[in-house]
């Protein structure tokens, strides 16, 4: 006689791009008769990250309700805000998004960590308190508020001469030609194109009218200025893209993390101290081409969503690990809406000289966001799955009785 076997408890934290493509996936892989999985999210909409330069200047994006993406699939939403998580319990605390009632502990057999990262004031003196950034839906739309009351000639200022800066910039002197946009970069600007790429990104920031200040550090913002050794700049606002920090809790659990808070992982992206926690996305470390870490991206995160999502139904399933490493294969950079930048790359994602640019890439760009999102609803892109049991022993569950 077969004994009732408990469902296996998979609990995602963090529903952006890898966080809501894990949960997607390990949903359409494994029974929902064995498997109760639960992604914790505080957001009821999921937010297209790479698109948070187009939401700052004005432009309307699609809203696209997680209750929509995963109706019928088994997931359950769990609209909280993750608040600690204790792995030797194997527990998460959350409290409800909007701060209200009381906190609540979800009990997991297998946690994946999912929560990402958030913009990194590197310590500048008046960056948090004077400068905007667009690491998240909410300070896209502070600055929005922000960029509608400015009159024309009022100076903006970015800071980082990234991808994300690049973007932003140009989205910006695009939208709004009456501003006076200017971006400070600490290298040479595009120094990590190729001479075809950075001839164009150059070529772009001369039409749209945008400054900029190489081999520039900024020491300090202040309310109107961005404060650097070679002098002021004008700022009526400071847009801040010098990077990503990953978010604090994991430091202060009993996960192994690096001095900068990220989980390092195994191939399959599991925690190296902990196996029954993985970490996926700009939360972990993971080691690409030549051993060196992969940078935080969507371009990096989700292939680790799938390779996690894929490993844990593998281990509780009895099939097969998945071998794939992560490799790149170029870089898209939106140059405002009717420019754009395709650089193409090495496994490591070091430049090569071929890159596509103008019109095409600008849309070859528009494609690559489109399907994104459009992976994230679909995870395993549109192919047939066959959703396997999971086997008592695998699962921790009580072992069928003869």
């Amino acid at each position: 006689m077969q004994q009732n076997i408990q469902r296996h408890r998979v609990v995602v934290i963090g529903a952006g791009y890898t966080g809501a493509s894990a949960a997607g996936r390990l949903a359409r892989r494994l029974r929902s008769e064995d498997v109760a999985i639960t992604l914790v999210n505080a957001e009821p909409d999921f937010v297209e990250r790479v698109r948070m330069h187009q939401l700052a200047v004005g432009q309307d994006l699609r809203p696209r309700p997680f209750h929509r993406m995963f109706a019928g699939t088994g997931v359950r939403l769990k609209l909280a805000k993750v608040t600690g998580i204790d792995v030797d319990r194997g527990t998460v605390s959350v409290t409800d998004a909007n701060g209200a009632g009381q906190p609540e502990d979800l009990e997991y057999d297998t946690l994946v960590y999912a929560l990402g990262s958030a913009w990194n004031a590197r310590g500048v003196p008046g960056a948090t308190e004077h400068a905007h950034e667009i690491a998240g839906r909410e300070g896209a739309l502070r600055l929005r508020d922000r960029l509608a009351a400015l009159a024309p000639g009022s100076p903006v200022t970015v800071v980082g001469g990234g991808l994300t800066g690049v973007e932003a910039a140009t989205e910006l002197a695009e939208a709004r030609p009456d501003l006076d946009v200017s971006l400070v970069a600490r290298g040479g600007l595009g120094d990590w194109l190729s001479p075809k790429g950075a001839r164009h990104l150059r070529k772009v920031f001369g039409d749209l009218r945008i400054t900029a200040h190489e081999h520039t550090a900024v020491t300090a913002v202040e309310a109107d200025r961005v404060i650097t050794a070679a002098g002021d700049i004008p700022a009526a606002v400071t847009v801040w893209t010098t990077g990503f920090a990953v978010h604090p809790i994991a430091r202060a659990t009993a996960l192994e993390t690096t001095d900068d808070g990220r989980i390092p992982v195994d191939g399959t992206m599991r925690s190296t101290s902990h196996p029954d926690v993985y970490a996926i996305g700009d939360a972990a470390l993971v080691a690409g081409p030549g051993g060196k870490p992969l940078r935080m991206s969507c371009a990096s995160g989700v292939p680790t969503a799938w390779q996690a999502a894929d490993a844990i139904a593998a281990r509780l399933t009895g099939g097969k690990l998945p071998t794939t490493a992560p490799r790149y294969l170029n870089q898209c950079v939106s140059l405002g809406r009717k420019e754009g930048l395709i650089q193409y790359v090495t496994a490591g994602d070091r430049a090569v000289s071929a890159a596509l640019t103008g019109r095409v890439a600008a849309l070859y760009k528009e494609l690559v966001c489109k399907g994104a999102a459009w992976g994230v609803a679909n995870p395993t892109m549109g192919l047939p799955t066959r959703r396997r049991r999971v086997t008592a022993q695998r699962a921790g569950a009580t072992a069928p009785a003869a």
